[in-house]
């Protein structure tokens, strides 16, 4: 014995040993060391590369045979290999060729020994658990889970080999950070600030973990999970966001430059108040919205929307007015949000006051949103009380009215997209006669230059006549 040295650290009262050693196994082994893989099908793949050799072994000899001859019989130039299609002269003291040679007895490669090779291969490959998934021979537009099942079970092996992978390297990495606790070393790269590691950087309050998923395992399950989750956005697009969905498709296939690719969403800008008026038709039909921003002038905006919801051709179109009213209601909210913001402000917080009192000071949000409330209250009464709800002494004329303005509405938007179908038709007319233009110009340009180039050659040979 040469020492004896603490294999704990002394502020450890339950004395847990140190680990020094970090094992990248596959499964736990007999003694110290674990087993990988290949010491898994290690025999099978030895089984397998003898049976190769003995195959190959076979046919080599029954391609070149070799055997015995009498020695009193001579052949011509028998040094010499024979040829193709050559004979040669033999003596034969007997008389029979046969009963002076005999060649040894090998056979070809038995089929029982390759059918054994291919039972050791299968025999491994069910080991290690890969198989195709087969995309080309089944179907192509296979179910998510179908498609998932498929390739989870065509990898299990090699998805444990990386999970366990994945954790030796956990521990190995928290290993790294203890030893850089304990024994602060020079950063082995320029910093521009001081290179000494310190202890604080490698305490207990950051963990130094591998960031990698352990359930991927290679690129291509990776981009097979983003091709489903796109396939699920495009089956229902309006309850996804489908430039995230892309997004996540290019990031899956190894893409640089994603934004260069893909156009942003765009978004919504303040608009005026006759803007909005314009584009509530188009905000009805679902082609658009109408959205508010806390900077503007609401008061203002809600005047416009007012006096544009009495004009005669907001009042034939009902869905206009719904538009109208909700994005007034939405207006009031933020006027009363920003009131509330306003009155409940803070002053600047001094330097030397004490930020515990600076936290304190902060408004309460349950407060505030309470108040917002309450402003958002005081501000609908009013504008219902200067809006009052017309009432109608006949609840059949209001229905009958109610009908009166849906055909009415109707009959605009038929008359919208006559208007619009008429406008694409002359547009398109409008471009053939163009495209017939420009080939009567070029048929005529043709002729032209045809003819001139006639008249050329003309005046070219009477030169050469009158030259003669």
């Amino acid at each position: 014995m040469l020492s004896v040295r603490r294999n704990f650290m002394p502020d450890d009262k339950q004395k847990q040993k140190i680990q020094h050693f970090v094992q990248y196994k596959f499964t736990p082994g007999l003694g110290f060391y674990g087993f990988g893989l290949i010491h898994m099908i290690g025999n099978l793949s030895r089984t397998a590369t003898a049976n190769l050799r003995q195959l190959i072994d076979a046919g080599t000899l029954a391609n070149m045979p070799a055997g015995f001859k009498a020695r009193g019989m001579r052949i011509a130039n028998d040094s010499e290999p024979l040829s193709p299609g050559e004979f040669r002269d033999v003596d034969v003291p007997g008389g029979d060729l046969r009963s002076v040679l005999m060649p040894l007895p090998y056979k070809e490669p038995s089929r029982t020994l390759f059918e054994l090779m291919g039972f050791v291969v299968s025999a491994a490959q069910k080991f290690v658990g890969t198989s195709d998934i087969g995309v080309g021979d089944g179907k192509q537009e296979m179910p998510v889970g179908t498609t998932i099942a498929l390739l989870e079970r065509g990898a299990r092996v090699i998805n444990a080999v990386h999970k366990r992978l994945h954790a030796s390297m956990k521990i190995e990495l928290k290993m790294l950070a203890k030893q850089f606790a304990q024994d602060p070393v020079p950063y082995p790269y320029e910093t521009g600030v001081d290179q000494q590691i310190k202890a604080q950087d490698f305490d207990q309050r950051i963990d130094v973990l591998p960031v990698s998923d352990p359930n991927i395992f290679s690129m291509s399950q990776r981009v097979i999970l983003a091709q489903e989750q796109l396939k699920l956005a495009q089956a229902a697009p309006e309850m996804h966001n489908m430039y995230e969905s892309y997004k996540r498709m290019y990031e899956a296939l190894g893409v640089g430059n994603i934004d260069q690719i893909l156009t942003p969403k765009p978004q919504p800008q303040p608009k005026d108040p006759g803007t909005e008026n314009q584009e509530a038709s188009d905000a009805a039909i679902g082609q658009g919205k109408l959205t508010a921003f806390p900077e503007q002038n609401h008061d203002a905006h809600i005047a416009v929307h007012q006096i544009y919801m009495q004009s005669q051709i907001a009042k034939l179109q009902p869905a206009v007015l719904m538009t109208l009213e909700k994005h007034i209601y939405e207006h009031l909210a933020l006027k009363a949000k920003v009131m509330v913001e306003q009155e409940m402000a803070q002053p600047p917080m001094d330097e030397a006051m004490d930020p515990a009192m600076a936290q304190q000071a902060q408004p309460d949000p349950a407060a505030m949103e309470n108040k917002i409330a309450e402003v958002q209250a005081q501000l609908m009464s009013e504008y219902l009380q200067g809006n009052p709800p017309k009432e109608s002494d006949d609840p059949l004329v209001d229905i009958k009215q109610q009908e009166l303005d849906l055909r009415a509405q109707e009959q605009q938007q038929d008359a919208m997209q006559d208007q619009a179908k008429l406008q694409l038709d002359k547009q398109k007319m409008q471009e053939s006669n163009a495209i017939q233009r420009e080939r009567i110009q070029t048929t005529e340009d043709i002729a032209q230059m045809r003819a001139q180039i006639a008249l050329q050659r003309q005046q070219q040979n009477a030169n050469g006549k009158a030259g003669q």
